[in-house]
């Protein structure tokens, strides 16, 4: 259980400095947070809140809302099955299945190695190629038993870690914005006149 490292702190400040009201960076915290151990932790939660001015239970309320978030271990790769009606209806629930079978545990657990945590998905927004699920949200289409066998062979094999970075990592290329390269934001109460883009354009 950890606070942000002394690395990640300076990312945190680098990220909440993007933004006019420190609250604002709370969920790209939350995945520097996740990226750092795998889950959120209470420590963390705690840590972010005094870094944007918050306390942890409106931190955990806002990481709570979000399905990304974990708060508990899971494996080093998450496989979400989306269980939804287009999802369904191509054969999920019997993917699910094959896949409780393959992996000798069930849904919401993790195997023995901690190197699988296997959960149902909400819909994933890729209807017309069900039935999909993500491993650590990276998509897989059109899942058959045989796929769902030889992706857990790769995982397995580490064939797919230069593919998929392991639970927690939300990008393989950290963002960095120049401050001479911003948005220019400014908090909600300092704005004294409309957004450029509205510039001679009629207000609707």
């Amino acid at each position: 259980m950890a606070r942000l490292t002394e690395e990640n702190i300076r990312l945190a400040r680098e990220i909440i400095s993007r933004y006019p009201k420190p609250r604002s960076a709370t969920i790209p915290l939350l995945h520097l947070a996740q990226e750092q151990d795998g889950f959120v932790t209470n420590e963390a939660m705690e840590h972010i809140g005094q870094l944007v001015g918050a306390t942890s239970a409106e931190v955990y309320g806002t990481a709570s809302f979000y399905e990304m978030f974990k708060f508990e271990p899971v494996g080093k790769y998450l496989i979400n099955i989306c269980g939804t009606m287009s999802c369904a209806l191509m054969g999920s629930e019997e993917l699910m299945h094959h896949a409780e079978s393959r992996l000798g545990i069930h849904m919401g657990g993790t195997t023995a190695d901690g190197l699988i945590t296997l959960e149902r998905a909400e819909c994933q927004a890729a209807c017309t190629e069900a039935p999909c699920l993500q491993v650590n949200y990276r998509y897989r289409f059109r899942v058959t038993a045989e796929n769902f066998d030889t992706l857990v062979d790769q995982l397995q094999s580490g064939a797919l870690e230069g593919e998929i970075p392991a639970h927690g990592t939300v990008a393989a290329v950290r963002q960095h914005i120049p401050a001479d390269k911003g948005v220019g934001a400014v908090a909600p109460e300092d704005v004294t006149e409309g957004p450029a883009w509205l510039d001679g354009k009629a207000a609707l």
